[in-house]
């Protein structure tokens, strides 16, 4: 089984190749992040572990340029950062694992071969009504030729709508899915958030795919129907 293994740190990049080598593993290494992505892009590997912090190109710039391109190489993510948002970028970017520094090399081994048995995963899907496309692994929305920009929260309802098209949604089950499960306050924000979407979506191209559903919530579907 092939590895690219991209880190900056010649000392840990050469600990870690050789502890993969003693598993069995085929180790390929690059000390900068513009390297590191032309092997990569060049496909031929298994997985792929990326340091985020890395000269050149950082490993976030990585990860979603392969995933852009259509590289669909398993991913694992190492990182001295251990906050939650670090964490939920490089799984919104396409990454796939993720392990904070320092680690266990028994818990790197055991990552790896669990991302090998996964093997490659497919593209994900990209949701689409009429011309308004959401594309979940560049996190990215266009309506036509548009691109659409969008908040974190307007995306999150947005997605959701889409993946429920066609189909009535109450207010408290885009709540309960796209705002914190401790949230109490009053659940019209999700009317407010929905007013955005529509003056983003919908008004600038004369649509009208989002509908209120009076006295029980929105339905996402084509403007014909």
């Amino acid at each position: 089984m092939r590895i690219l293994l991209v880190e900056d740190e010649p000392r840990l990049a050469e600990t870690i190749r050789r502890g993969l080598v003693a598993e069995g593993f085929v180790v390929e290494v690059a000390h900068d992040g513009l390297a590191g992505f032309e092997a990569a892009a060049g496909g031929g590997f298994d997985v792929l572990v990326l340091d985020i912090m890395l000269p050149g190109k950082s490993g976030y710039d990585i990860v979603r340029d392969l995933r852009t391109a259509a590289v669909w190489t398993p991913v694992l993510m190492l990182s001295a950062k251990d906050g939650e948002y670090d964490l939920a970028d490089a799984f919104d970017l396409g990454a796939d694992d993720y392990l904070i520094k320092p680690f266990s090399f028994v818990v790197l081994i055991a990552r790896l071969r669990a991302l090998l048995r996964r093997g490659a995963p497919a593209r994900p899907a990209v949701l689409t009504v009429d011309d308004l496309v959401l594309d979940p692994s560049r996190h990215r929305v266009t309506r036509g030729d548009v691109e659409v920009e969008l908040t974190p929260r307007e995306y999150g309802v947005l997605e959701f709508l889409m993946r429920h098209a066609g189909v009535v949604v109450t207010k408290q089950e885009i709540l309960q899915s796209v705002w914190d499960v401790n949230y109490e306050g009053d659940d019209n924000i999700v009317e407010v958030y929905v007013g955005y979407l529509r003056r983003k979506v919908d008004v600038p191209f004369a649509s009208r795919t989002i509908h209120t559903v009076r006295g029980v919530g929105y339905r996402l579907a084509s403007a014909a129907t």
